[in-house]
């Protein structure tokens, strides 16, 4: 290059200053954005390790308690400090831990007394008749950490369902009533598969907890009930949050492989072991790899889905479309009763009703956040004879 060309290219470039030592309060940023139970931590150091501790530190200057956050997750990169060495910056992502007061793990020795301590009713003389009493309820998601949390939920299925066998003989002063059905309409657990796994931090019973919950009330529905009538029916069907196996959020096995059916069918396997008291109880599930199963009561055809198969408010396009299928007994259903929404439902369309029931749970957080809606829950208790309802009620 020619000096007139370097000439007319020179630049006042400023004169080099040197480095100056290190100062974390000046060289590492600090940031925090705390929502709710979740905080965003980024910090800048010389290290991933300085960074851990720098974290920690911003959240005690913010006046947290560091012992009551957990990390749940991270991203770190590198970046080019004053003095031209590397750094590592990193976002720390926090949750706030459960705190033992609020959401302490339940005693399960206490819920499972809980089912035990029902008082018993005594059986009617007069139990044979041409209607049946249908007591629906799902959607327990029994480990569940919203609102009352799993104690609250088993208090309130246990004293609905006694609820409903008072009912029972005040229904018999007008209805001549031999037939009762218990129907299981899904998510009687939590689980861990919805939502790929998210639920996971606000369910506070294991797996094997959730299902010994369900199977132990279903037993109490059959101790209540099993002396009350001549013919006892109990079916269940799967829920979405039941669902045994999911990956990346599909399932992997067959529509029937379901721990809300599952426990069912070790009520039934233990009732077997008494055909001279339970000998007059049917229980039924959906066939294999089916979601649906009909029963029926004194003359009415009812059947059973937990409600994931069909959008809100579109149960009788479902319904058409499925009873336009020949090998489905979907065709001869006069009533179809669901969940899955957790509110109360219920529409005629001719003869037929669709009976949506509420949840047993006392709220859906995420939904109140998200609406504004709080929960209402129970169960709908109804008489049917020959394909009509004149009866249904809401027990909460």
């Amino acid at each position: 290059m020619s000096e007139l060309l370097d000439e007319l290219l020179a630049k006042p470039v400023g004169p080099a200053v040197p480095a100056r030592v290190t100062d974390p309060e000046r060289d590492f940023t600090r940031q925090i954005e705390v929502k709710g139970d979740e905080a965003d931590v980024t910090v800048r150091g010389e290290s991933f390790e300085d960074n851990e501790s720098a974290a920690t530190a911003v959240l005690q200057g913010q006046g947290l308690d560091p012992s009551e956050w957990t990390v749940t997750g991270l991203r770190s990169s590198e970046w080019t400090m004053a003095n031209g060495e590397t750094g590592v910056s990193t976002r720390f992502t926090f949750a706030r831990c459960v705190s033992v007061a609020t959401v302490e793990r339940p005693a399960l020795d206490e819920l499972l007394a809980a089912i035990k301590a029902s008082p018993v009713i005594h059986p009617l003389d007069e139990r044979d008749g041409e209607h049946t009493f249908i007591v629906a309820l799902g959607d327990m998601q029994f480990g569940k950490l919203d609102g009352d949390g799993p104690a609250g939920t088993l208090q309130r299925t246990i004293e609905c369902l006694d609820q409903a066998a008072e009912l029972l003989a005040l229904y018999r002063l007008r209805f001549d009533i031999g037939h009762v059905h218990v129907a299981w309409l899904g998510d009687h657990i939590e689980g861990f598969v919805s939502q790929g796994g998210a639920n996971t931090w606000r369910t506070q019973l294991t797996l094997t907890e959730q299902i010994r919950l369900t199977r132990r009330v279903m037993l109490h529905a059959l101790l209540l009930f099993a002396p009350l009538c001549e013919r006892l029916t109990m079916a269940a069907v799967p829920g979405n949050h039941g669902e045994a196996v999911r990956l990346m959020g599909k399932g992997l096995t067959r529509y029937d492989d379901s721990h809300d059916t599952e426990s069912l069918i070790a009520v039934k396997d233990a009732s077997d072991l008494h055909p001279e008291r339970f000998g007059h109880v049917e229980f039924y599930v959906p066939d294999t790899d089916e979601l649906t199963v009909v029963v029926d009561c004194s003359g009415t055809v009812v059947a059973h889905a937990h409600g994931h198969q069909f959008r809100p408010g579109k149960h009788f396009e479902w319904w058409k479309g499925q009873a336009f299928g020949r090998s489905s007994a979907m065709h001869q259903a006069d009533v179809l009763l669901a969940g899955h929404l957790h509110h109360e439902f219920v529409e005629a369309d001719g003869p037929r009703t669709f009976i949506q029931v509420p949840s047993m749970e006392s709220e859906s957080t995420w939904w109140r956040h998200a609406k504004g809606a709080e929960g209402a829950p129970g169960l709908i208790v109804a008489v049917t004879s020959k394909g009509r309802v004149p009866v249904k009620e809401v027990v909460n």
